[in-house]
């Protein structure tokens, strides 16, 4: 016993229940002490004054409806009178039409609104034009109020009239049909302001969201009249207002009530539009005495038992307490209530993390498994098991085709960071789902994810095409604006992991040899048409190096300007297209200065556009890069310091350059400001071999590329090259390589 009053957690529970006993028996006796009466009286006086805010509510939303009435009455094209062809003119309809639909939109609880004329079946509304008969009996359809009812009742001389909310069965563009409660407010016409049939279709739900009838007390009931009247709108569907309204007199100003049976009525009068609002709650309670005496005997039986349950509970719970304190690694002293609930968090806290690591290290295994697939080497023994254990995850039916997703990222996102790989992988793969396609998506590498798409047939796959179009401009609008993502889709494979190399394979090619001009986001990998005809811009490549080295940066951007734009105008593969681009940039990076790589400038600029290649970037986006790069590199060779026309690198350069003209060794040695004798005895001792020989390699090597890579004829690459004439150039060649032009061209073509 000693032991169990020293125990914290006893007098914890204890004097909590003792707390609850408390505030149990202030509130019962504040609540016996105003009694029940009082409560009641002050309850209805609230109820009052939240009737009276409802019916300025209500006052506003038919105030909005008047003035939408009064303004479609004012708008232009009153009668729309046919023409001598006895059509009516239809630009004054869709006039008519915008207008009233900019008018809707400003109230938010307005369904629908028409205009229609006497004697015209044209329907007028915001959405559109229809038949009068179309759209009461087809798309607002309810069993009374049709299209002959109300061409009925809008011929009859009528004041403003709203009819009470109704349910109507509404049929949508998808053939699919709801059913909505709507109120029907008629345009007056006793008084016309225009020759338009004026109808507006409230939605009750929307109508009645900005009337708060939270603060009415429960039992309470809220009716409201026209000024005829007539119920608009009652929240009672079994009042009876047999007689009541005779035994009331309202003015404009003034407030009445009226005791009937067991409910009090309070009538007011709206001094907008006169409409009259009742107010039914029920009528003050009987036998208030027996009520308190009952109180008094709950208020001390609860007492009794709460105090005794607080003891019972105390001594019950202990042992369990202790017993959970132990298990979480609790002490035995202190607030154990506090540690059990510290302990119970910390213990929430680490599964959260438990969770979240295993989850990614299955996925990462996941992926490891399927990039092993994709791989042809030979698996280790541990490898094959987790392939065994795995493969079934992979596939959600029995057959699958497999999509590889290549985005582009923007230079920089509009807060200066870009979605994670993980972001992606998973709104992929969200977006997959919600459109019924079951897939895993798996991130391969930088911004390039693989998507494997269980279907039942090929049927399915022509709709996956149309799927993926509509996924690819969603995330492009919303979740990744500012990148660019196209999509490539294997044909359809059998559901083992064997085939995931294929596909793979397939989606790869489909990537690499796709049209630079190619402008679907969605490929077909199936469909892929291999071209091996690419045109070598070597002279282009030439002049661009002379260029660059010579520090002409117009030139050098007009060169690479017109080569991508021409490259791009053959509409060769995309690979193709990077060969050449890379060219290019390789092209002026040779004579680069040693400058132009300070803090790895060079470096990071080659980096960026490798990485711009490889993703496939389009022709605009490599020509604004290579124009960087001619900048940078034209700039760093104007800022180097001139070096000496007599050295190696300089005569190298410079017969690279000039090899296709006439170049003859005085030449030389007067652009390097020696004689020629000088210049002949420095340029063997320099490069080994005489003049004569090392410019004949350097033509030769050119001509091998153009006749593997080129249609010019035999003589025509003479000529390009610097050999006078075709005989010239045949013999040379022929020196050196042992056969004639026309037989290495062949040699060439036959080993691909």
């Amino acid at each position: 016993m000693k032991r169990l009053l020293k125990n914290q957690g006893t007098f914890q529970i204890f004097f909590a229940m003792l707390l609850v006993i408390g505030i149990m028996v202030i509130s019962m006796y504040y609540l016996y002490r105003n009694s029940i009466s009082g409560i009641y009286d002050r309850m209805t006086e609230n109820n009052s004054l939240a009737v009276k805010a409802m019916i300025g509510s209500f006052d506003n939303n038919f105030r909005s409806i008047n003035n939408l009435i009064h303004s479609i009455h004012m708008l232009p094209y009153n009668v729309l009178e046919p023409g001598e062809d006895g059509h009516v003119d239809m630009s004054d309809v869709y006039l008519l039409q915008d207008n009233l639909s900019s008018l809707v939109s400003s109230v938010d609880f307005i369904e629908d609104a028409v205009i229609f004329y006497d004697d015209q079946e044209l329907v007028i509304t915001s959405t559109g034009t229809s038949s009068m008969t179309q759209f009461f009996n087809q798309k607002y359809k309810h069993d009374r109020f049709n299209a002959t009812y109300w061409r009925t009742y809008m011929k009859e001389r009528n004041s403003f009239k709203l009819f009470q909310g109704d349910y109507y069965r509404i049929s949508s563009d998808t053939f699919k049909e709801t059913t909505k409660k709507l109120m029907i407010a008629a345009g007056g016409n006793k008084v016309r302001l225009s020759n338009k049939n004026v109808m507006l279709l409230i939605n009750e739900k929307a109508f009645m969201k900005q009337v708060s009838q939270n603060l009415m007390i429960p039992g309470a009931s809220l009716i409201v009249l026209d000024q005829n009247q007539q119920v608009v709108y009652s929240t009672d569907s079994a009042l009876n207002m047999t007689g009541m309204m005779e035994e009331v007199y309202l003015s404009s100003t003034q407030e009445t009530s009226l005791t009937r049976e067991n409910y009090e009525y309070h009538f007011y009068k709206s001094d907008f539009n006169e409409f009259i609002y009742i107010e039914k709650i029920p009528f003050q309670f009987q036998n208030i005495d027996s009520v308190s005496q009952a109180n008094r005997l709950i208020m001390f039986t609860a007492i009794l038992c709460a105090i005794l349950l607080s003891i019972l509970l105390s001594i019950y719970l202990n042992k369990p307490v202790k017993r959970i304190l132990h298990q979480l690694g609790g002490r035995h002293s202190g607030n154990d209530f506090a540690k059990i609930l510290s302990g119970i968090k910390h213990m929430q806290a680490e599964n959260d993390t438990y969770k979240k690591q295993l989850a990614f290290v299955d996925g990462e295994a996941r992926r490891g498994i399927l990039l092993l697939a994709l791989d042809h080497r030979e698996l280790s023994a541990e490898h094959e098991l987790l392939i065994q254990r795995y493969e079934a995850d992979f596939f959600l039916n029995k057959q699958f085709v497999m999509v590889m997703f290549r985005w582009s990222a923007p230079a920089q996102s509009g807060d200066g960071t870009q979605a994670s790989a993980e972001s992606i992988a998973e709104l992929l793969r969200t977006g997959l789902r919600e459109r019924q396609a079951m897939a895993n998506v798996y991130h391969e590498r930088e911004l390039q994810f693989l998507a494997l798409i269980g279907i039942r047939g090929a049927s399915e796959r022509e709709t996956l095409f149309k799927l993926l179009g509509l996924l690819l401009g969603q995330l492009q609008q919303g979740e990744l604006s500012g990148y660019t993502g196209i999509a490539c889709v294997s044909k359809v494979y059998p559901s083992e992991l064997a085939n995931c190399s294929r596909a793979y394979q397939s989606l790869a090619n489909a990537m690499a040899y796709r049209h630079v001009n190619e402008r679907a986001s969605i490929i077909d990998a199936s469909k892929l048409e291999y071209e091996w005809s690419m045109p070598l811009p070597i002279e282009k490549l030439e002049k661009l190096a002379s260029f660059v080295m010579n520090g002409k940066l117009k030139e050098s951007k007009t060169i690479v300007t017109e080569t991508i734009r021409e490259t791009a105008e053959r509409n060769v593969h995309q690979h193709q297209f990077a060969y050449i681009a890379k060219s290019l940039f390789y092209a002026m990076v040779r004579h680069a200065a040693p400058s132009a790589n300070r803090n790895d400038e060079l470096y990071l600029l080659e980096s960026e556009f490798l990485r711009t290649v490889e993703s496939g970037a389009s022709p605009e986006k490599l020509e604004q890069l290579l124009h960087d790069a001619a900048q940078h590199i034209v700039h760093h060779s104007e800022a180097a310091e001139p070096a000496s026309k007599l050295n190696k690198a300089y005569v190298s350069q410079y017969i690279e350059l000039n090899y296709m003209r006439n170049l003859y060794l005085d030449q030389l040695a007067e652009v390097t400001g020696t004689s020629p004798k000088y210049f002949s005895s420095y340029f063997k001792k320099t490069f080994g071999v005489n003049y004569v020989e090392y410019l004949n390699k350097v033509r030769l090597s050119h001509a091998r590329e153009l006749l593997k890579h080129s249609n010019y004829s035999v003589s025509e690459i003479g000529e390009k090259t610097g050999y006078l004439n075709s005989s010239t150039f045949t013999t040379t060649f022929k020196k050196y390589y042992g056969i004639s032009p026309s037989e290495y061209r062949k040699q060439k073509q036959n080993t691909g």
